[in-house]
């Protein structure tokens, strides 16, 4: 008897064991399980963006990490933003570099392309057009007509830059010849007022700085630059007034030029692929977000952005485009139908 007790007391203990192994086991089964490595990377890549900005010290790139700021906040989609040899290389860039989806380019930088990718326009989309670069042709006391220029030294600022590559293919299309130079900027501005140099040229947005701050005698001054046919391709017409430089452009009065649209672009992906999908995931949390760079902290040029201007010389995304459709305000009349 003692012995059949010790027995069913040890089978109890023993089915208690095994009940709590078996409740242990199933919670353990329905537990969720950490996501592998391999799933981990998958989901990493699958929301990040590189976004190919510019020189570090360009405003591009100030532009595509404002951009990244305000998208990462959404947790859905990380922006990477890449510093680059400026908007021309980026072109080069979105066509051919791993990991690049987006770049902040200027229009005219598809015309290099046009000989070795003759889709290059069909290639490669619009976003968003992001800010007008106005053209800055600034010349000594002597010179008075663009003509004047002719066999004379100019400066286009560094190589990389915007005014390193439009300025002589806009100065091509003008049909002046120049002797062109190269150098940074602050050094050409001496240069300039020793008269060692007879102009610079500065493609970038208004007002710039040196022609607000800096100190300049009678006679120094912007050489107008008018719009037609010949810049309808790439280019959009603009101005240069006294509010934006009053030291250099009498009240009232102002300066005709043309202006480089700055473009959010990006690889024309089909639209069943996965880079046209992460794209896509770009956009619409872009554009649902992108009322929060118009806020204080962030760059004052944004608070001009239209995401439905258009730039000339390329196509409209076909994810922009759905994006603008779906979000565009219905008319009355179409709701009393």
């Amino acid at each position: 008897m003692r012995f059949f007790s010790k027995l069913v007391t040890v089978f109890i203990v023993a089915t208690g064991f095994s009940d709590a192994g078996v409740a242990q086991s199933n919670r353990t089964e329905n537990a969720p399980r950490a996501p592998s490595q391999q799933q981990v990377r998958e989901r990493v890549n699958s929301g990040t963006v590189g976004l190919a900005g510019g020189l570090l010290e360009g405003a591009p790139i100030r532009f595509a990490t404002e951009i990244a700021r305000v998208v990462n906040e959404s947790d859905k989609v990380h922006v990477l933003p890449i510093v680059t040899r400026g908007p021309t290389e980026n072109v080069n860039d979105l066509l051919y570099l791993k990991g690049v989806d987006l770049a902040i380019i200027n229009t005219d930088s598809l015309e290099e392309y046009k000989m070795q990718v003759p889709q290059i326009q069909q290639r490669i989309v619009s976003i968003m057009n992001l800010f007008p670069s106005e053209l800055h042709i600034f010349v000594r006391p002597e010179i008075r007509t663009l003509a004047d220029l002719a066999g004379k030294k100019v400066n286009f600022n560094t190589q990389g830059t915007a005014a390193a590559y439009s300025g002589p293919l806009i100065f091509s299309r003008l049909g002046v010849a120049v002797d062109k130079m190269f150098v940074p900027h602050p050094v050409a501005l001496e240069q300039l007022k020793r008269g060692e140099i007879a102009a610079v040229v500065f493609i970038t947005s208004k007002p710039v700085d040196p022609f607000v701050k800096g100190k300049w005698e009678d006679g120094f001054k912007f050489l107008p630059v008018e719009f037609g046919p010949k810049f309808s391709d790439y280019y959009v017409a603009s101005s240069l007034e006294s509010a934006d430089y009053p030291n250099l452009i009498a009240k009232g009065e102002r300066v005709a030029t043309i202006a480089v649209p700055t473009i959010l672009a990006s690889y024309n992906w089909r639209p069943e692929t996965p880079r046209y999908r992460r794209v896509e995931r770009f956009v619409e949390e872009f554009f649902s977000r992108v009322e929060k760079l118009k806020s204080p902290g962030f760059d004052p040029r944004w608070k001009e952005l239209d995401v439905k201007r258009s730039a000339p010389g390329i196509e409209r995304a076909r994810a922009a485009q759905n994006w603008i459709d779906r979000t565009k305000p219905v008319k009355q009349s179409e709701l009393s139908r």
